[in-house]
């Protein structure tokens, strides 16, 4: 095959569908149309002489020579993008880049929609991708797939081999409904944390940071609910008489002012979170995302005072 006759676009829509397994997901993705995208696999099919995706049941799925290809065609894209962004300035204001972000629906409301309020004005054509935390998140990175993850320090590996910041710490208190009745003189005691009716958010490996640690004060909770959302979990307690652990700056974000609910310090030490920006090594010199870095640093940092 001459790589001189090769649409070397063929290449990113194919990274897009083979990441998607979808050809309306990746049509979106590369915001074309579907029957554009439909095209272009078959022109992919016919340079590969494979058929690549192949339906079974409802959904379809990557062949083994399509499964073979993700990991080595992300680097090759990863190259081309390094080589094609070396040395190029990087202009927020006229940049028409994406940028994929890995984080929670917590690390989402405190942190990315602060940013995204910031490329409104800033960098009005910079489009931003939130994907969920995922246990492959440092797969996703090594292939390229997402610019950025940010997660707790405390699920990562020990020791981490890829370039990585921390951005902000984290507590966690205790909420339940107002109409429970007023504990400001008692507050939300031991035996409260100990026998009260528990709800529990469990995303993904997430759970086991709160959970974990009241396992090492003696207390394993069957919580009577479980989400899994940060966000969505304090909505669900008024009217009912649960009560549920969530980090300090997401309580503030949604319920500092709000009547409905009591805010309570941990009875308990449940220590902190580390909330820690990983990238790829490829993007350690690109100009576009040591802008995102610094942008995520500089809005993290002035969350601290938010919530001070």
């Amino acid at each position: 095959m001459n790589l001189r006759s090769i649409d070397l676009n063929l290449l990113v829509s194919l990274d897009a569908l083979l990441n998607e397994s979808s050809v309306s997901r990746a049509a979106d993705r590369m915001r074309v149309g579907q029957p554009a995208m439909s095209a272009t696999l078959a022109r992919l099919r016919a340079l590969f002489d494979n058929p690549l995706l192949v339906r079974v049941g409802r959904e379809l799925r990557l062949t083994p020579f399509a499964e073979a290809l993700r990991e080595p065609l992300a680097e090759v894209l990863a190259g081309i993008e390094a080589v094609v962004n070396a040395g190029v300035a990087f202009d927020p204001a006229t940049s028409s880049r994406t940028f994929t972000v890995m984080a929670s629906d917590y690390v989402a409301l405190v942190l990315l929609r602060p940013l995204m309020e910031r490329l409104r004005s800033v960098a009005p054509g910079v489009r931003l991708v939130i994907t969920p935390v995922g246990p492959d998140l440092l797969m996703q990175l090594g292939r390229s797939q997402t610019d950025a993850v940010v997660v707790p320090r405390e699920i990562l590996p020990s020791r981490l081999d890829l370039p990585h910041e921390t951005l902000f710490e984290d507590s966690f208190v205790c909420v339940t409904d107002a109409a429970l009745g007023n504990r400001e003189g008692s507050g939300f005691s031991a035996g409260d944390l100990t026998t009260a009716p528990y709800l529990q958010s469990n995303q993904g490996q997430m759970t086991t940071l709160v959970d974990g640690r009241l396992r090492a004060h003696g207390i394993q909770r069957d919580p009577e609910v479980v989400t899994t959302s940060f966000v969505m979990a304090p909505f669900l307690l008024p009217g009912t008489n649960l009560f549920t652990i969530v980090q300090r700056r997401l309580a503030l974000e949604l319920m500092g002012d709000d009547a409905r609910y009591q805010i309570f310090p941990p009875p308990i030490d449940l220590g902190v979170i580390t909330e820690t920006m990983v990238w790829s090594p490829r993007y350690g010199a690109d100009p576009g995302h040591r802008w995102l870095r610094e942008q995520l640093a500089d809005l993290a940092s002035q969350g601290d005072h938010r919530s001070g």
